[in-house]
């Protein structure tokens, strides 16, 4: 009986390293599959022009180019300014949605708190429907008067609903109400244990939602269309925006004249696109590693029902 039990625990192990090894390698896949546009799109940025025109879109070009991100280098100063400005927008923006979010998700995640239903269902209404954006452009513009300001770009997207019911879900399975009420009959505060017990258990679920919170403040384009109208505080994707429609504008117009066509001649189209692309991409990639490890735990326990 001995001898077939040991026969069938190497059976068994035998077993899950092959089930092991497949999976390794459908995850393996599936990462590649995710890396090689990134990496294609790189690639193609730094294709000469005149190779892509005659031999389309390659992995390993015959001719390298920078022309793509030298034309981008034309408007340095224009470009160094508005990255500097989707910077301060994103750090700011995102610290305050954290803020904001994590106090309002740990006020309705505690039972000792009168009204979390109230602000609960409120939250979840506010995730549902949304008052429009003629609505939002008032609000902001003619009654806070925020029009032509940094505040414009970090409070419209200062709170998320959906990331106050991530984060009141990781509270209530994180933070314990036994925890709580020892720290209020050593005579905490209600801000002190906020500070000191709950933001140190919590620091997965506030990377997960930083995380959240800066992809959008650094890829949001349209609050700049809507409120931004000096060139000074144009962010960059609403930059690299304008560069496009521009690139756009001339490839419309190229057989109306000849200073259209010469204007057309000297713009590398694809290559610059997919340099604005890769200028946009990867200083947000290039911080997701930092946020991993936070992200996946906080992700897996904030969103789970409870």
């Amino acid at each position: 009986m001995t001898k077939k039990k040991a026969i069938e625990d190497v059976t068994v192990r035998a077993f899950g390293k092959k089930t092991d090894l497949f999976f390794n390698v459908i995850i393996g896949l599936f990462a590649i599959t995710c890396i090689l546009p990134l990496f294609f799109v790189i690639v193609i940025s730094l294709t000469d022009e005149n190779t892509l025109s005659q031999y389309g879109y390659q992995l390993w070009p015959k001719k390298w180019s920078f022309a793509g991100y030298e034309y981008l280098a034309t408007m340095g100063g224009e470009l160094m300014r508005s990255l500097w400005i989707s910077v301060i927008v994103t750090v700011f923006g995102t610290m305050i949605n954290a803020t904001f979010t994590s106090t309002y998700a740990y006020a309705i995640s505690r039972k000792s708190f009168k009204y979390r239903k109230f602000f609960t269902i409120f939250c979840l209404i506010t995730m549902l429907f949304s008052p429009g954006m003629v609505a939002n452009y008032i609000v902001v513009t003619n009654m806070l008067h925020l029009k032509d300001t940094l505040w414009a770009l970090i409070l419209p997207m200062a709170v998320s609903p959906f990331n106050i019911i991530v984060m009141r879900t990781f509270f209530k399975r994180q933070v314990s109400e036994s925890i709580i009420e020892s720290a209020r009959i050593d005579g905490a505060s209600e801000l002190r244990i906020f500070l000191q017990i709950v933001i140190p258990l919590a620091v997965p679920g506030i990377a997960t939602i930083s995380l959240f919170a800066a992809l959008g403040y650094w890829n949001d384009w349209f609050n700049a269309l809507l409120y931004i109208s000096d060139d000074k505080l144009v962010p960059l994707q609403y930059l690299l925006m304008k560069i496009q429609a521009n690139i756009e504008m001339l490839t419309q117009n190229a057989g109306t004249g000849a200073q259209f066509a010469g204007g057309l001649a000297a713009v590398p189209k694809e290559a610059t696109r997919m340099a604005m692309v890769v200028i946009a991409t990867l200083p947000i990639a290039a911080t997701y590693p930092f946020f991993q490890k936070y992200f996946v735990r906080g992700l897996t326990i904030g969103g789970v029902k409870e």
